[in-house]
Order: C-alpha cells, then structure tokens, then sequence
C-alpha cells in the first residue's frame, strides 16, 4: 500500500521585509537529495549577488533525508529554523531556500532565528499544503435504470466520477481511499444489483486548510 504523506501545494516564491533586509523563501517540491542540492544551486547562481542563500529540505517516507546549511549566517540561526518549520508541518519532498539581501540593520541571532523561520511559515501560508493520499479505482457496473439513483448517491456523498463509460451496462469509475464502506453502501442501495471491480492505485491531492 502507498504511504499517506504532505508536501507543498505548488512550487514558488514569497518575499517579505524585516528591517529593510529583504528575504526570498523559495519552495520547490523534490523527490532526491540530488534535486533539492540542484535546486539550492540554481538559486545561488540566480542571486549570487545575495548576501546569504540558506536551505533547508525534507525527502523521503518517514523523512529519511534532513539537510540545512546556514550558508554564512551565525550557526544555528537559519537553516535549522527553517528545518524545524518543514518538521513542524511534516512536510516531506520539499526544498526551501531563504535568500537573503541585507538592509544594512543587524537582527542579532534571535532576530535571525525569527526572520528565517517567518520567511518559510509565510511562504507556506500563501503556497499552501496538501496531503497526497493514495486511492484506487473502483468500476461499479450497473444497468440503464439505476444510473439516476446511483448518480443522485455519488453527488450526496461527494464522491467525484472519474470515468463514464456507456455499453451494453453502465460503468462508474471512483477514486476510493482505503477501507472505503462505498462498495457496500452502494450494494444496500442497489439491492445487490452492482457488479465492482478494483483497479489501479494513485495518488490524490487534498488541500489543507
């Protein structure tokens, strides 16, 4: 069975301002050590007239790969707080670099800690979160007279119709998740008249709030 896990909604870039220094958090979802250290690099290369580009990523199922780097600030004060804010909202797959250009005020390490850590927590406000769940295919086969009904359940239930397809029968396509009662509420509703049959396994997306 595929692993339930959550990650970023989307790639991108959030910029706020503390004390006139500006800082860039950069999200970018990853599946290897190997893209997420490309991806740093692509940054650095982009602002290399940046003062600091500091990262932070989490890869892998039950978060394998943990790396940060402080990239020039004080040790401790960048990379791990934006670490702690990926932990925090157990992110996995996903690189955050922070670039920072200095506004010439001096934000202590305290101050530090603060900035990076704000700078990842807004970018994934605005960025957002989903939860990647697997699901699997279920055909529900019925004939001409019970679409109505079955179509008017799916709807209630909110259940989305992957597929249609039109023969001699009906078939229904649904995205299920695990242990799913739908295969038997449809039988109670259908008084057994519903062939299933289960398909293939992917992954869905649900957006977190």
């Amino acid at each position: 069975m595929l692993a339930t896990y959550r990650t970023i909604e989307k790639n991108g870039v959030v910029e706020i301002e503390i004390k006139k220094s500006r800082f860039l958090c950069f999200l970018q979802r990853v599946k290897t050590e190997e893209e997420a250290r490309d991806f740093i690099q692509t940054i650095k290369k982009e602002h290399w007239k940046a003062n600091h580009n500091c990262s932070a990523f989490i890869i892998g199922p039950d978060a394998m790969i943990l790396r940060s780097s402080d990239d020039g600030e004080p040790s401790g004060t960048a990379g791990v707080p934006m670490l702690e804010v990926l932990k925090q909202n157990e992110l996995v797959d996903v690189v955050a670099v922070v670039t920072r250009y200095f506004g010439g005020i001096k934000l202590g390490a305290g101050g530090l800690i603060r900035a990076y850590s704000t700078s990842v927590s807004e970018a994934l406000k605005e960025i957002g979160i989903v939860e990647v769940k697997p699901q699997q295919e279920l055909f529900i086969t019925i004939d001409y007279s019970s679409v109505g009904k079955l179509q008017h359940f799916l709807e209630a239930k909110g259940y989305p119709v992957k597929e249609t397809q039109f023969l001699s029968d009906v078939t229904f396509c649904i995205m299920i998740d695990e242990h799913d009662p739908l295969q038997e509420e449809v039988t109670e509703l259908l008084n057994g008249q519903a062939l299933f049959e289960l398909g293939e396994y992917s992954y869905a997306e649900i957006k977190l709030k």
